[in-house]
């Protein structure tokens, strides 16, 4: 007898070699970070501010190792949702992990959108208000939610764009910082390395408040496991890649912070809703870049928004095919083949995160919601610590794969675990943003629960991570 013929899924394509994959990690760490919160760091420890990029760049550094032995033994699309998969095979807490990743996209993304709009004000010298800058960060955010729901590759299109402007943005920053240094302005190094902290903070809480904040511009390089089934041999490709674009970003944050506190007083920086503005027009008075670098900062956090709202809606669909999420969010388009229920899902809940901050902490919106996410990723990567250890036990996994000291998932996991509890300095507002946020995702759980013992659906929870983002 013949065997009957099988139809085997198709693949994904590995297409990405290690340039395009440094890119695509460089890219996806420069972004709304830096742009926004630069002014924010600066205001918890003065003109230390370059301390705390690079504390949270060792942070980020010794957790990447963990996800660098977890991508190279599992080079699967999912990432921590698929670690806390193996490691503990918990359907609800895959499901916590999955929807936290996801929360922490749309936070990101109003982050980004609440800077669109205050940039979006000096570009075109406006004095709208606090109302204004809400409905340009609500209009900015709808517009996103359109070109998602236009169709990935449009997105991904866009993405490519506007990841050169973003780039470019900081290299004027930095050329403009050297031309000043080299006596073409006025700079005061002794700010560098001065501490100014709040009165009732000490200098380690300051600088470890600061630190939670400035981890918001270091996180992005986890999405890039997310691609390791479109990477060429990732097993060697992706440490060496990893670190470097890591590495990369590293550099030109803690550059960026020196430049912007030796231009313009801590104070200035501080106060400013556009804290890179205002040092391009310290660092270059008398040149034309201070006119341009408004529009160039709106492209660049549009591509943080794009890259995030683009992953969080895929993630509600791939938990909706998972039958973790009522069904109603996997909806696709007929026409555009989009996940359209769920692009506005997360757009909704963007919507309320915007309008809640401008409600309660207006002045501070843009640091409550980046501090947001990096507490829900903080927690993930303490997650992705413990997980890299608890799965040494798994001898069946790919040989031959990266393996990280076994200090470093240690420290690693005290490090996240530290900045994600309340005595490290963090505002209330961001664990009340975070517990709301997760209390929905649990909600949703408990009622897809439900559906699907209504229909008679057997095993639901997340079966296959490795498919969570996956979108027609």
């Amino acid at each position: 007898m013949t065997q009957p013929e099988t139809k085997e899924e198709p693949q994904l394509r590995r297409v990405m070699g290690p340039g395009l994959l440094l890119l695509f990690v460089v890219g996806d760490i420069l972004g709304t970070g830096v742009y926004a919160l630069t002014g924010q760091v600066a205001k918890e420890v003065g003109g230390a501010a370059w301390l705390p990029f690079l504390v949270a760049f060792v942070i980020a550094t010794i957790t990447a190792f963990s996800y660098l032995e977890l991508v190279t033994k599992y080079p699967q699309a999912a990432g921590a949702a698929l670690y806390a998969h193996k490691a503990f095979g918990i359907q609800f807490v895959t499901f916590l992990v999955a929807f936290v990743v996801m929360c922490s996209g749309i936070t990101s993304a109003s982050t980004a959108s609440r800077f669109f709009a205050a940039n979006f004000d000096v570009a075109f010298g406006l004095d709208w208000g606090k109302a204004g800058v809400v409905v340009v960060a609500l209009l900015f955010m709808g517009l996103i939610a359109a070109v998602n729901f236009r169709g990935v590759s449009e997105s991904v299109k866009l993405n490519v764009v506007l990841t050169v402007i973003e780039i470019t943005g900081l290299l004027i920053v930095i050329l403009v910082g050297m031309w000043a240094f080299t006596g073409g302005g006025d700079v005061d190094f002794s700010r560098v390395v001065a501490f100014d902290t709040p009165e009732d903070k000490n200098t380690f809480l300051a600088i470890t408040a600061a630190t939670s904040l400035a981890f918001f511009a270091m996180v992005g390089f986890e999405d890039s496991v997310n691609m390791a089934e479109e990477t060429k041999d990732p097993v060697r490709t992706f440490p060496k890649v990893l670190l470097t674009g890591l590495g990369i970003a590293g550099v030109v944050y803690v550059v960026v912070a020196i430049i912007a506190v030796a231009l313009v007083p801590v104070g200035d920086l501080a106060a400013s809703k556009t804290p890179l503005i205002d040092v391009v027009k310290a660092g270059a008075p008398n040149l034309p870049i201070d006119d341009i670098f408004p529009f160039i900062s709106m492209f660049a956090v549009a591509n943080t928004a794009l890259i995030n709202m683009l992953m969080a809606s895929r993630l509600i669909y791939g938990m909706a095919r998972q039958h973790v999420l009522p069904p109603v969010l996997g909806t696709v388009h007929r026409e555009r083949h989009t996940p359209w229920v769920a692009i506005v899902f997360t757009t909704l809940i963007a919507f309320g995160l915007i309008f809640y901050v401008s409600a309660v902490a207006d002045d501070d919106a843009i640091s409550i919601l980046g501090g947001t996410t990096s507490l829900l990723l903080l927690a993930v990567f303490a997650m992705v610590n413990v997980a890299v250890l608890v799965l040494r036990r798994d001898v069946r996994a790919t040989g031959g794969h990266f393996r990280t000291p076994t200090a470093l998932p240690v420290i690693g996991f005290f490090a996240s675990a530290y900045l994600v509890l309340p005595f490290s300095g963090r505002p209330g507002q961001q664990y009340i943003l975070a517990g709301a946020l997760i209390l929905t995702g649990i909600v949703l759980f408990f009622i897809t629960t439900l559906i699907n013992r209504q229909l008679g659906i057997r095993g639901q929870g997340i079966t296959d991570p490795t498919h969570l983002g996956d979108a027609p």
